[in-house]
């Protein structure tokens, strides 16, 4: 079937053939950590699991940050099937460049045994919100300067002093869902 591949590090889409087995995605990814996204209408995306601590190059599809290598194929249901967005208008989503906050935050974290993606929650006005890493990266880079400036710094001394990543996140979060609340 067809699909695509994206390569942030030299900015290309390519069509890629894809036969639906399971096993050439991790062969595509070199890995056996993959990642997933549904972020595009009737379609899925596939990522290297492994691609924070192996600082691969960070790119955006709409506003959701991915890291390295992306596989996208259709999807019908449960089926997979030939990709249905248009090579011209899945450029127009893929944004390349990245601002020193999401880096710093990133490289940072390239260290840590943790997945952007993975999800936690918090406590929004009595009911419980799922969020995860990369939400927080997006939320506080929307933020004032010396807002990013304490985040980064607060990363670096929890990465420091060997403190719980999540804790943080989860902490950094609740700030966010209260601020919002406001």
């Amino acid at each position: 079937m067809k699909a695509y591949s994206i390569d942030p590090a030299d900015k290309s889409i390519k069509i890629q053939e894809f036969d639906g087995q399971v096993n050439s995605i991790y062969t595509f990814f070199n890995s056996i950590l993959v990642d997933s996204s549904h972020i595009l209408n009737d379609h899925i995306i596939y990522t290297d699991g492994n691609a924070l601590s192996t600082t691969h190059t960070p790119f955006f599809i709409g506003q959701q940050l991915f890291l390295g290598k992306a596989l996208i194929i259709g999807q019908n249901g449960l089926e997979e099937v030939d990709v249905k967005i248009q090579e011209n208008e899945l450029e127009k989503l893929i944004d390349y460049n990245i601002n020193d906050f999401y880096k710093k935050a990133l490289d940072s974290l390239a260290l840590q045994d943790i997945n952007l993606y993975k999800t936690f929650e918090v406590d929004d006005n009595g009911s419980k919100l799922s969020l995860n890493y990369e939400w927080v990266i997006y939320t506080f880079n929307m933020a004032d300067v010396k807002t990013q400036n304490y985040f980064l710094i607060e990363l670096d001394k929890i990465i420091d002093g060997s403190k719980s990543i999540e804790d943080y996140f989860q902490k950094m979060a609740q700030l966010a869902v209260n601020a919002g609340n406001r």
